[in-house]
C-alpha cells in the first residue's frame, strides 16, 4: 500500500478516536446534570406545558396526535415481528 495513504488512514483512525471521545463526554456530562437535576426538569416542563396549553391549546391537540401515531405504528411493528417469530418457529 502507499504509505502516504496509510498515514493519512492512522491519522483520521485518530482523529475519529479523538472525537467519540469528546462526544462521549459531553453525553456524559448532560446525562449527569439531567439526572442531578430531575425534579427541576421536570418541574419546568411541567410548567411549560402548562402555559403552552393556555397560549397554544392546539399545539397540545398536534402533540398528543403525534405520540398517538408514534405509539399505534410501534405496536403495529411489534406486533408484526412476533407474527414473524411465530411463524418461524411453528414451520417445523
Amino acid at each position: 500500500m502507499n504509505p502516504d495513504l496509510e498515514a493519512e488512514n492512522q491519522r483520521l483512525l485518530t482523529e475519529i478516536e479523538k472525537l467519540k471521545k469528546q462526544l462521549e463526554n459531553g453525553t456524559m456530562y448532560r446525562k449527569k446534570y439531567y439526572e442531578k437535576n430531575k425534579e427541576i426538569v421536570n418541574e419546568k416542563a411541567k410548567q411549560r406545558m402548562k402555559r403552552l396549553a393556555v397560549e397554544n391549546p392546539e399545539k397540545i391537540k398536534e402533540y398528543k396526535r403525534t405520540y398517538y401515531l408514534k405509539k399505534k405504528e410501534e405496536q403495529k411493528k411489534r406486533l408484526e415481528s412476533s407474527e414473524g417469530a411465530e411463524g418461524l418457529g411453528t414451520s417445523m
